[in-house]
């Protein structure tokens, strides 16, 4: 007998991801398609897939790779209402025209209400949360001497972060990481380890990013752990 409980766990955890606004910008063609509204990330590639062709998919394309919440009210946690003028009857408020699984503003033969849950609605195309706010860190090895710089999501932990670094060196798993001589707990955010943003503080003193970026470095274990 499946374990429903473990299997509702590890989706949990497959859909726990942050993404940067530009991971999201990435995924812009009609064969790889993301959006994200209200601090979710979409992928709605299987939408366009199933409505190919179809003119109500324009809006969608226009707005591929990009933030739509301002098509939603964040309240409801559905897409904007306002009042008809010819009707003076509730309607949704789609002002880059109708898209799919909006209403048409009045009855057609073709209409077909059974599609089920809206696709804003509808967590199957959910992949992930947009980070609130996104941080560039310096990584530094301190066996090769290479550096990297790293936009990160402020929400991910040190062990999400090693993960995005895995790209730039299939070892990262056999490096202790350390800041201020100090050893980083990797289940902790970088804030939570006391690596400060300051962006703020630094755009106030109108100072270069490379000056003050905050650098992490990375001590060889004597190992070869891969991920």
């Amino acid at each position: 007998m499946a374990d429903h409980g473990m299997e509702d766990s590890a989706a949990a955890i497959l859909h726990s991801r942050f993404y940067t606004p530009s991971e999201v910008a990435a995924h812009n063609t009609v064969a790889d398609l993301w959006v994200s509204y209200l601090g979710r990330v979409h992928d709605l590639t299987p939408l366009i897939q199933e409505h190919q062709g179809d003119v109500l998919l324009k809006p969608i394309l226009e707005a591929a790779g990009r933030d739509i919440s301002h098509w939603f009210d964040k309240g409801r946690e559905d897409v904007r209402i306002e009042i008809d003028q010819m009707t003076n009857c509730l309607k949704y408020h789609t002002p880059r025209g109708r898209f799919i699984h909006i209403p048409p503003p009045a009855p057609l033969s073709d209409w077909f209400n059974n599609f089920g849950t809206p696709w804003w609605l509808d967590p199957k195309y959910d992949v992930g949360y947009l980070s609130e706010k996104t941080r560039h860190i310096r990584i530094i090895n301190t066996l090769t001497s290479q550096e990297q710089v790293l936009e990160v999501c402020s929400e991910e932990t040190l062990s999400e972060i090693l993960e995005r670094y895995v790209a730039y060196n299939a070892h990262a798993a056999s490096y202790t990481w350390k800041y201020d001589g100090v050893w980083l707990d990797m289940e902790k955010t970088l804030e939570e380890n006391g690596i400060a943003d300051e962006d703020e503080t630094m755009d106030e003193l109108r100072m270069e990013p490379d000056y003050y970026r905050q650098s992490i470095l990375l001590y060889f274990n004597d190992d070869l752990t891969e991920l």
